[in-house]
C-alpha cells in the first residue's frame, strides 16, 4: 500500500498547479473585453450622441470624458448596460476622437478597484444648408440704443449665469419629442441673415405654427428659466439633468414658473412672435454642457 503513496501525491501535486496556472492564465476585468456602441452610428459635428457600454465586470459607478466633457453613466438593468448622451459641437473638426471610460468596480468583490478603457469614433462633417434665409426684422434687433443694449446685455448675462449649469441628476427618461405637431420652417445649422447682416449659424429648429398653439416639453425635467430676454422674446429653458436643457422661445404666454417639475409632454407654453422674430413661430434649442445640438437628431435617437 505504501509504495501508491509518492504516486498519489504528485497527483495531487500536479492537480494544484494544473488549477493554479489555470487561474493565473484568467484575465483581470480591466483587461477582459468592453462593448462600446454609439447611436447614430455616424457621428457628425452639430449632432448628439448615445453611448451605450457593456463593461466586463460589475460596477458601482462608470464616469466618462468625451471632448473635453465630463460624462455620467446611467445603469439600464433591462440590457444590463450603462448609457449617456452627450454631443459634438458644430466647432469640433471632422476627426477621430476617443471616450475615456473609468468604472468602478462593486464594493464587497474581490477585486474592490477602478477599471478604465478607451473606444474612438470618428467624427464627421454635418450636411448643413448653405442658403441664407433673406429675413427682414424691426430695426432694434440690428441697431439697438443704449438703453436696448442694456437690456441685450442683462440677457446675456442671464443665460451666462444659467445656460452652463450641470446639474448631477437625470431627469430625462426615454424618448424625446416634437414640442408640436407641425411643419418645419428653419433647422439647424442653416446661414442666416437679418437687414443684410449675415447672423451665427441658426442653433435650433423652428416650428411653422400659428400665434397661441400649446407648446409641450421635450421630456421630463425641471423649469431652469421662464421670463422675458430681448432676443429670445419669453423664453423657457428647462434643465433635463446632467447638462442637457432644451430652450422654447418667442412664446406669447407662460405656462409653468422657474422650479417647476414636468413631465413629458406638458403644455408649457403657448407659441408667439415675442422677441427677434419675423412672424408668430416657435424655436427649439438643445444645449449640452455649453454645446448647441440639433434637436430633429436628438428626437430621432431612441433613448432607454
Amino acid at each position: 500500500m505504501n509504495r501508491w503513496l509518492p504516486t498519489a501525491l504528485f497527483a495531487r501535486i500536479a492537480l494544484s498547479l494544473l488549477v493554479g496556472s489555470f487561474l493565473n492564465s484568467v484575465p483581470p476585468a480591466s483587461a477582459a473585453s468592453w462593448t462600446v456602441h454609439a447611436q447614430p452610428t455616424r457621428l457628425v459635428n452639430g449632432g448628439p450622441v448615445l453611448f451605450e457600454v457593456k463593461p466586463p465586470a460589475r460596477l458601482e459607478s462608470l464616469n466618462g470624458s468625451w471632448l473635453g466633457h465630463e460624462v455620467s453613466f446611467s445603469f439600464n438593468a433591462a440590457s444590463k448596460t450603462w448609457f449617456a448622451l452627450a454631443g459634438v459641437s458644430l466647432e469640433t473638426a471632422p476627426g477621430t476622437y476617443p471616450i475615456e471610460l473609468t468604472g468602478e468596480a462593486q464594493a464587497g468583490k474581490a477585486r474592490d478597484e477602478k477599471i478604465s478603457f478607451t473606444r474612438k469614433f470618428t467624427v464627421t462633417a454635418g450636411k448643413y444648408p448653405k442658403i441664407q434665409a433673406k429675413l427682414s426684422v424691426e430695426g432694434r434687433f440690428t441697431e439697438p440704443n443704449p438703453e436696448q443694449q442694456k437690456q441685450i446685455e442683462e440677457g446675456q448675462q442671464v443665460k451666462k449665469d444659467y445656460l452652463n449649469r450641470v446639474t448631477p441628476e437625470r431627469e430625462w427618461s426615454g424618448t424625446f419629442t416634437a414640442p408640436a405637431d407641425a411643419a418645419i420652417s428653419d433647422v439647424f445649422g442653416s446661414q442666416r441673415v437679418f437687414n443684410g447682416k449675415t447672423s451665427s449659424p441658426h442653433l435650433g429648429l423652428d416650428f411653422r405654427v400659428p400665434n397661441g398653439t400649446p407648446v409641450e416639453a421635450m421630456n421630463d425635467g425641471t423649469v431652469l428659466l421662464a421670463r422675458p430676454l430681448y432676443f429670445e422674446g419669453n423664453f423657457i429653458v428647462l434643465d433635463h439633468g446632467q447638462g442637457l436643457l432644451t430652450i422654447y422661445m418667442h412664446l406669447s404666454e407662460f405656462k409653468v414658473k422657474e422650479g417647476d417639475h414636468v413631465k413629458r409632454g406638458q403644455v408649457i407654453g403657448l407659441s408667439g412672435g415675442t422677441g427677434r422674430a419675423t412672424g408668430p413661430h416657435l424655436h427649439v434649442g438643445v444645449r449640452w454642457q455649453g454645446t448647441y445640438l440639433d434637436p430633429a437628431s436628438l428626437v430621432r435617437l431612441r433613448l432607454p
